[in-house]
């Protein structure tokens, strides 16, 4: 009975995840393109929400392991005989090495996960703003490396001749994987041990509970997560170092705080809510038609919104647009008749 009550807890955002795809298909292919964006929106969210939502602990340096899974997935899956005149100075092994779209979504999880537990080993050790500043470095690092070192990737250049293997479906496929990952986690006794370090650590500690472990096994999962997101943002657009920093990690990590980090559904709906919005005024910017007018909006109106956005809910609703519940099946209520 506990299983078909929390059923809700994964059908309902897998159904948003599977609506938004259906709808994307009906839709003209310029368009296809947003809703492309927003499913590997929603698989980077969910991945920040495997550890943040669970432990309480704020992190800035998932968006490095979606970096490190799209270098990852763009330079094993480069054609052969195009890599030496995209990427002249990588790696020999790099060089002569090539998988197919399948095997490097596989790679570009692996790598994401062993970066976050290598990562994690002394990091998770830290609390409070010592452990966001560290993860924040922790992004830097990751940035300067692709940006300048071109033995493992194209440098400051964009990826090109990626397979755009990307369409509906992989996207779709990725953040439902994503999505069943993490409600897996979170309903394992591991999901609950780490949750009660973030509602009292004191106490979890005195049960026996090790916060330095199961911190480090979310932000090895959520790390996973994240580079198989990044695997499949790369098969979508060519992507720059650049382009993985700043903005991706403010943005998601505002999805996830305004759609609620307590909950796996408020991932889901403030990466679908917030990155559509973020997308139509970004898609303004050129003009738009809405309802039979022409909406034109100046550079900087989308950032100007999602902000706006953001204070408002966190102010109207401190807990995020789903309160930090889930939904799951009311418990009946038996009446016992002495």
């Amino acid at each position: 009975m506990s299983a078909l009550r929390r059923a809700p807890e994964l059908l309902v955002p897998a159904l948003l995840v599977l609506g938004t795809a259906l709808f994307a298909l009906q839709v003209s292919s310029y368009l296809q393109a947003y809703f492309l964006d927003t499913l590997v929106k929603v698989a980077i969210v969910v991945a920040l929400y495997v550890f943040i939502g669970n432990s309480g602990v704020l992190s800035f340096g998932h968006v490095s392991f979606v970096a490190l899974g799209a270098w990852t997935a763009g330079v094993l899956t480069v054609p052969a005989d195009q890599k030496s005149a995209i990427m002249p100075g990588l790696a020999h092994f790099l060089l002569h090495t090539n998988v197919g779209n399948l095997a490097s979504l596989a790679l570009a999880a692996a790598v994401g996960a062993v970066a976050a537990f290598v990562v994690g080993l002394p990091l998770m050790r830290l609390s409070g703003l010592a452990a966001g500043i560290a993860t924040f470095a922790v992004l830097e690092i990751t940035n300067n490396v692709l940006t300048y070192d071109q033995s493992i990737g194209p440098g400051e250049n964009a990826f090109s001749s990626v397979p755009q293997t990307t369409g509906i479906w992989q996207a779709a496929v990725g953040a439902l994987i994503c999505i069943a990952v993490a409600f897996l986690y979170r309903t394992s006794r591991y999901g609950r041990m780490l949750r009660a370090t973030r509602e009292d650590p004191a106490a979890a500690a005195a049960v026996g509970i090790s916060i330095y472990r199961q911190r480090l096994l979310a932000f090895a999962i959520s790390g996973g997560l994240a580079g198989l997101a990044g695997g499949i943002y790369v098969h979508l657009l060519p992507l720059t170092a650049a382009g993985l920093h700043l903005d991706l990690t403010f943005i998601t990590l505002a999805m996830l705080v305004v759609g609620g980090s307590g909950s796996l559904l408020g991932a889901v709906v403030g990466a679908l809510a917030l990155n559509g919005l973020y997308s139509f005024f970004s898609a303004a910017t050129n003009g738009v038609d809405l309802l039979g007018w022409n909406l034109t909006v100046p550079q900087g109106t989308a950032e100007l919104v999602l902000g706006t956005l953001m204070a408002l809910v966190l102010i109207a609703r401190p807990g995020g647009l789903s309160g930090g519940r889930e939904l799951s099946l009311p418990r009946r209520r038996v009446r016992l008749e002495a």
